[in-house]
């Protein structure tokens, strides 16, 4: 194991300073959801879920009610290790899983596991990647210490074969070697990565990266909690969606609680996201998510498509029970992270912002104080406070037509957040405005 070096440590400090300050290090986990809707939390609107678990997580820390994404995995997870939009990071849309496949997230660029890597932290990617899949591109490539999980889009959890495109295929990974553990289920084959590489890294600090493919389809919940959901009423496809989202929630909550038997969840952050919105594609049986009021859903830009749930949780050192409602997104987790941690950020250039003035006070200002933008496949978004323009929109979850005259769409998300009336007829000089910010975004990379 690796000895955890101060950044703001000098030379001069005595043996037993050092271990004083290897002690105060605080560890660190990413929890990465897949595919989890706006509101699918019962701590956050959906009643008819069962996850204590998470709740408890949310509860026990900060959450966001605007927290932001991208609308599939692999730009979401690319904003979230280097801090970056997907477009600046090259990378805006998904990895593609055929063969001979070179794309992917660049080892030239910054990232999460960098900051933690340089600081002298165990690091460690457990679950899923889809940012590619060449020697190059694999997580051991990114500075990882250890890595077990699949490499592209999705699995089966069970035999562990992607199956969406091209040949069947086997895609299960230690350290850079296929490994087989045919029928095991994947989210408990995780858990036991993790617990092991904690349980090892115990008395340094360290870095987990735990990228759950849960709830991504399929849908392959615990045979009991597809039964209580059928017991209670639950209608198709939300029974088999929550059925696997509660079974996301006991992984995550015995993940937490051998935190808890090593005496680490005080001096551990965690952060929780999902990585886009809900899928209605058919392998997700057209849906099972919640978005509550809001439109849209994975792939595409209105709000159920890119606002997810989202909380930190330091028991040590951060308010519990609090919420906030400050714009906020994943390019933000890894400058948060350097200012909690004390650990020096290179002079590169990223979009994120530290999120720890909003942390402390409530009432903070949003640290994003100018134009938001996205892009993905012809959809792209300007947002500058309530008003949101967007060109080109899709509605992935059909909750209302989109005509000819909505290829720009200004949305005003005080008033309207279910995005349901365009304004853009009316308010013509602030549609240019904020296509005018586009434009010259689009045209800063």
């Amino acid at each position: 194991m690796k000895t955890f070096l101060s950044v703001v440590g000098c030379f001069s400090l005595c043996l037993s300073c050092l271990q004083t300050n290897v002690l105060a290090a605080p560890n660190v986990i990413v929890i990465y959801t897949d595919d989890q809707g706006t509101l699918d939390l019962n701590t956050l609107g959906s009643k008819d879920l069962v996850t204590p678990h998470m709740d408890a997580l949310f509860e026990s820390g900060v959450h966001f009610t605007q927290f932001y994404g991208a609308p599939v995995c692999t730009p979401s997870r690319v904003s979230l290790l280097t801090g970056m939009s997907p477009q600046r990071a090259g990378l805006d849309g998904n990895v593609s899983a055929t063969p001979g496949q070179t794309a992917g997230l660049s080892s030239e660029l910054f990232t999460m596991v960098d900051l933690f890597e340089n600081a002298g932290y165990n690091t460690a990617h457990i679950g899923k990647w889809h940012l590619g899949f060449s020697e190059d591109k694999k997580p051991l490539a990114h500075g990882f210490d250890y890595s077990f999980g699949h490499l592209v889009g999705c699995i089966d959890n069970y035999s562990h074969f992607y199956y969406w495109r091209g040949p069947n295929r086997h895609d299960l990974y230690r350290n850079g070697a296929e490994v087989f553990h045919d029928g095991a289920f994947f989210p408990e084959l995780m858990l036991e990565e993790a617990s092991a590489f904690i349980t090892e890294s115990k008395d340094d600090p360290f870095f987990l990266y735990f990228a759950i493919n849960l709830p991504h389809y399929p849908y392959q919940g615990y045979p009991k909690w597809l039964k209580y959901y059928d017991e209670q009423g639950v209608p198709y496809p939300r029974n088999l969606y929550a059925a696997f989202l509660s079974t996301q929630d006991e992984i995550i909550g015995q993940l937490i609680q051998n935190l808890d038997t090593l005496g680490l969840r005080e001096d551990t952050i965690i952060i929780f996201q999902s990585d886009n919105g809900h899928s209605t594609e058919e392998r997700a049986h057209f849906g099972g998510g919640n978005t509550g009021v809001f439109r849209g859903a994975k792939a595409c830009l209105f709000e159920g498509g890119i606002r997810v749930p989202a909380a930190i949780s330091w028991p040590a050192r951060l308010p519990s029970g609090g919420s906030r409602g400050q714009l906020s997104s994943n390019t933000d987790w890894l400058p948060t992270l350097a200012e909690l941690c004390e650990l020096d950020m290179p002079d590169t250039m990223i979009e994120g912002k530290s999120l720890v003035p909003v942390l402390r006070d409530p009432q903070a200002a949003s640290v994003h104080d100018g134009v938001y933008h996205w892009e993905f496949r012809g959809q792209w978004v300007a947002r500058d406070g309530r008003w949101k323009l967007l060109g080109n929109p899709v509605d992935k979850s059909a909750k209302a037509p989109l005509g000819e005259n909505d290829k720009l769409f200004l949305v005003d998300l005080d008033n309207d957040p279910g995005e349901l009336t365009n304004l853009a007829s009316s308010y013509p000089q602030k549609v240019e405005t904020l296509k005018q910010s586009y434009l010259t975004w689009k045209n800063s990379f």
